[in-house]
């Protein structure tokens, strides 16, 4: 239904329109705004454009990173490779998170490794499955199925001394149990001087280590290594 306005009402009957108050200009303004489409909303300019974001791009792996990573495939262990940390005297360069390592016929859970050198990956992996594993099997009647550790990353020195540790660019680990298949678990602390058969084990598995690494040092060495056995790929031939 039209609304016939006083305008039209005026042009029917052949007169000039009313003049329009200044009210009724304003509603009619209104009206025509109402009606017309929308305007697109137009961002001031401010003089140059915000710089775009930025995505970093992650540096490509040198060749020695991508044969250490295949090396370490290829052993089963499951990792994921780490850009290198830069802090100083605690950088860490081609580290991986170490999640499993592989055994003879089981899968070694690993603990509390989110940074690892890959080198000593690789070292940790044989050792877990030539030297550790087989020597549960042997001794104690079961594989093993986990490896505990206190972590292998830390920016810190020496205790009681001002050199860092091997520990502040991940290039050691520190062992502190095993969990066997059985459900059984070994400790370091718990089974150096305990049963006849955790002695033995613990023993040849530091044995073992010491063929594999470079500084290994166990409860023997000092009160600060009663609870784990350090592991370290430098230092020369050093077995305490």
């Amino acid at each position: 239904m039209d609304i016939e306005t006083p305008a039209r009402q005026a042009a029917s009957r052949g007169g000039p329109p009313p003049r329009l108050g200044r009210l009724g200009a304003w509603a009619m303004l209104v009206l025509l705004a109402a009606c017309a489409p929308e305007a697109t909303r137009e961002i001031p300019r401010t003089g140059s454009r915000p710089p775009a974001r930025q995505d970093s791009t992650p540096t490509l792996p040198s060749a020695e990173e991508r044969m250490c990573r295949g090396r370490l495939a290829e052993l089963g262990a499951d990792f994921v490779p780490l850009p290198d940390l830069s802090a100083g005297s605690c950088s860490s360069t081609n580290a991986v998170t170490l999640y499993h390592l592989a055994s003879d016929n089981t899968r070694v859970v690993v603990t509390n490794l989110p940074r690892i050198s890959c080198t000593l990956s690789q070292g940790l992996s044989n050792w877990t499955r030539y030297g550790v594993s087989r020597a549960a099997q042997q001794i104690l009647g079961s594989p093993v199925v986990k490896l505990e550790t206190f972590g292998s990353y830390n920016c810190r020195n020496v205790a009681g001394s001002s050199r860092r540790s091997a520990h502040s660019t991940a290039s050691a680990v520190d062992i502190s149990g095993f969990v066997l298949a059985d459900g059984r678990r070994i400790t370091v602390q718990g089974g150096w001087n305990g049963s006849s058969a955790e002695k033995q084990f613990l023993r040849t598995i530091h044995q073992s280590a010491c063929k594999r690494f470079g500084t290994v040092l166990g409860p023997d060495y000092n009160r600060a290594h009663e609870d784990h056995l350090h592991l370290e790929l430098d230092g020369g031939s050093f077995c305490r």
